[in-house]
């Protein structure tokens, strides 16, 4: 008898804990919001390249008119603090972001889908640093001022907690900057400031209520960043080294085509 009774609470638990699973409902619109901080992913080995004749490839070497490498000192990944290859660097800091997103999900059986759109602000910066036998430093500085993303989402849920995977494609607004220390040349940037590309990443999720969500998230972010171009040119004499092969000047562009960065956030959401 105290066998039989022990089954039936045992199957009775269980059958309450199914009946719960089976009513937390992950269906429905939900409105959102994010916030974290971001690593930045590129190479500290990162180099500038040049096109020294401009026939649009970058694979020349710039050279003093000994012949010299010009920029035989060497490169950083960071920002110069000086004209002295030396006393090095200023290193990329971690950075924040917030933001918010609206999206749909469709729930079937424990499996859910579906797509959201999302908006965040970020400060993400990457920068390079080269140094020529002038001496002299030239360094490239991006920073990652906004983001937009369509992603879409799936994942397994059992009763108030939802495990995800995430993917899709991302949109960032990208503001490029030039610094230099050599006065002899002009330098004149072109290139836009949006660049597109994915993310992909995963997170968890779980209901605090039936309609408030609270969780957990990371997402890497990669976007094709390769047209911001800075020419060196005039009034320098002839024999400068940006001016030997091709009067018109010299451009130069960072070797990292591609800005890359991780994010770990703490999301909330609040389900209609």
């Amino acid at each position: 008898m105290t066998k039989l009774l022990a089954t039936t609470a045992a199957l009775a638990l269980m059958a309450t804990g199914a009946a719960h699973a089976q009513e937390t409902n992950w269906s429905g619109l939900y409105l959102g919001a994010h916030a974290g901080y971001t690593s930045n992913d590129n190479s500290d080995d990162e180099t500038l390249r040049f096109d020294t004749n401009l026939d649009g490839v970058f694979t020349d070497t710039v050279r003093t008119a000994a012949g010299a490498d010009a920029f035989s000192p060497g490169f950083c990944g960071g920002g110069a603090t000086s004209s002295l290859p030396g006393s090095g660097c200023n290193e990329d800091d971690a950075g924040f972001e917030f933001g918010a997103q609206l999206g749909y999900d469709w729930q079937f059986g424990g499996f859910v889908i579906g797509p959201l759109v999302e908006l965040s602000r970020t400060n993400v910066k990457d920068s390079v640093a080269g140094f020529s036998t002038t001496p002299a430093q030239y360094t490239f500085e991006r920073k990652l001022k906004g983001l937009a993303a369509l992603r879409l989402r799936g994942g397994y849920a059992f009763g108030d907690n939802l495990l995800y995977a995430t993917g899709g494609v991302a949109q960032g607004d990208v503001q490029h900057s030039f610094t230099t220390t050599n006065t002899a040349n002009t330098f004149v940037q072109r290139g836009d400031d949006t660049a597109t590309g994915y993310q992909f990443g995963g997170g968890y999720e779980r209901k605090l209520t039936p309609d408030v969500t609270l969780g957990l998230e990371y997402l890497y972010t990669n976007l094709d960043d390769d047209d911001f171009v800075v020419r060196s040119q005039g009034p320098a004499a002839a024999n400068n080294p940006f001016l030997l092969v091709n009067s018109l000047g010299t451009d130069l562009r960072r070797s990292e085509d591609e800005l890359k960065f991780h994010s770990f956030r703490v999301t909330a959401s609040y389900r209609f």
